[in-house]
């Protein structure tokens, strides 16, 4: 801001508001914006700047669990879970031996702040946000503030992932639109030479070009690109990021980390330690499966043995999350998420038969619900003028990117995402009266 004195909450918010592109980030969104970048101590970053190379090695031994179980060197039911309700082209293509060693180069996991710890509710490897958190640092970084990752840390670990190819093609869908405008930007800060942003009907991708897919894989049929893009990615002319593997994609792989006939096989993939700290982070979660259990046999953790009891618990014990596990347009965003605690029990009846019909289309999970702490924010209201205190609850997004072969990656953090939602919220997502921020060292 070209001051030497500490400029003032309002001076902060000014110079922020000012810095917004003219053609925004998110088409047809808006948010509240914060005095200050949003402070974690000292305990929590650095368990941040930890977590990427942990993640890394889940996907690793996901992809390694889910190949097995496919080949036969594990049991069938792992693959069969992660492949249901999704096409023969798209399990072909996942168990395609052309991508097989390939993982997601962006890791953004999502971490609720809770009483008992941080808690990581799921995993996005197709995420939003990357271009408006970069564009949060800078901003921030701009009004004289530090922030985990620095100005260019979002920029610079984004553009690493595509090491030296000499055409880098962003290549959003119709579905996504939203996010175009975070992409052009981002683009346009890298490299606007090397860098481009295209629609899904982009296909005049050249040998060596580098691609980002920013479009689900349950949206294939509707974006005429893909056919293409993949089978040049397969003939190795050209590389893609994320690869076109729908179960790494899944919330369900939670529960598969939960599993306790799968125990040991986590652990030669993940390590002693990798384990014990995703214990920790990964609430319980269980995929609804309709087949009948043992008459001696009960869910672990819940002591059900129907998931038809699931309906006559009291609204305390339905302190449980309802969820899409995937490759569908409801599993992203606070859509097909349901709170049991915070439904009347005819909806969470409904919920719950849904679920169980669903599960041969489109698989639900239910996870263990852990209630974000209270934490004081503060926005600036630039029709009242003044600032605006605000006690909400708050969920992280860190962006991992990763660089190297996938033998030898590594994981490194380019920034922290903080979406500070009224305290009354019970499910965090990016709504309107959400206060959007970097995250920086401090005392929270």
């Amino acid at each position: 801001m070209g001051t030497d004195t500490q400029p003032s909450p309002e001076q902060i918010a000014q110079h922020v508001r000012q810095s917004l592109p003219a053609g925004g980030l998110f088409a047809g969104h808006q948010w509240r914006v914060a005095t200050q970048p949003f402070p974690l101590d000292k305990k929590t970053v650095q368990q941040l700047e930890q977590l990427g190379r942990v993640l890394l090695k889940f996907y690793q031994a996901a992809n390694t669990i889910y190949r097995w179980s496919a080949e036969g060197r594990l049991p069938a039911w792992p693959s069969a879970w992660l492949d249901r309700g999704k096409p023969q082209s798209i399990i072909d293509l996942q168990r395609s031996k052309e991508f097989r060693a390939e993982l997601p180069r962006v890791i953004r996991p999502d971490i609720l702040l809770t009483d008992d710890g941080p808690r990581i509710t799921e995993l996005d490897s197709v995420p939003g946000g990357i271009g408006l958190t970069a564009w949060l640092n800078r901003a921030y970084t701009g009004a004289g503030a530090e922030v985990l990752g620095g100005a260019t840390g979002m920029l610079d670990g984004f553009a690493g992932i595509f090491g030296d190819a000499a055409n880098v093609r962003l290549v959003v869908s119709d579905e996504s639109a939203t996010y175009r405008p975070e992409m052009e930007w981002l683009a346009g800060q890298i490299d606007p030479g090397r860098f481009s942003v295209h629609g899904q009907d982009f296909a005049d991708f050249g040998d060596g070009d580098a691609v980002y897919r920013f479009f689900e894989l349950f949206d294939l049929p509707n974006v005429p690109t893909a056919e293409p893009l993949f089978a040049a990615a397969a003939d190795k002319r050209i590389s893609v990021t994320p690869p076109p593997k729908a179960f790494l994609e899944e919330k369900m792989l939670f529960a598969l980390f939960h599993n306790r006939n799968l125990a040991e096989t986590w652990r030669q993939q993940l390590g002693d330690s990798f384990q014990r700290t995703l214990e920790a982070l990964l609430p319980q979660t269980w995929v609804i499966d309709p087949a009948p259990l043992p008459p001696h046999a009960a869910f672990p953790g819940l002591g059900l043995t129907d998931w038809q009891q699931l309906k006559n618990l009291s609204q305390k014990e339905r302190n449980l999350i309802l969820k899409i596990s995937g490759y569908s347009e409801q599993a992203w965003g606070a859509r097909g998420v349901w709170l049991g605690s915070d439904l009347p029990r005819d909806e969470w009846a409904a919920a719950v038969d849904q679920a169980i019909e669903g599960f041969d289309e489109s698989p639900r999970i239910l996870q263990r619900y852990h209630r974000p702490a209270r934490v004081n924010a503060e926005w600036f209201d630039f029709e009242l003028g003044q600032a605006q205190a605000m006690q909400g609850r708050v969920r992280l997004c860190p962006y991992y990117f990763v660089h190297g072969e996938f033998d030898t990656a590594k994981a490194t953090l380019g920034g922290v995402l903080a979406t500070i939602c009224p305290a009354d919220k019970k499910i965090i997502h990016g709504m309107s009266d959400a206060i959007l921020a970097p995250c920086a060292l401090g005392h929270a």
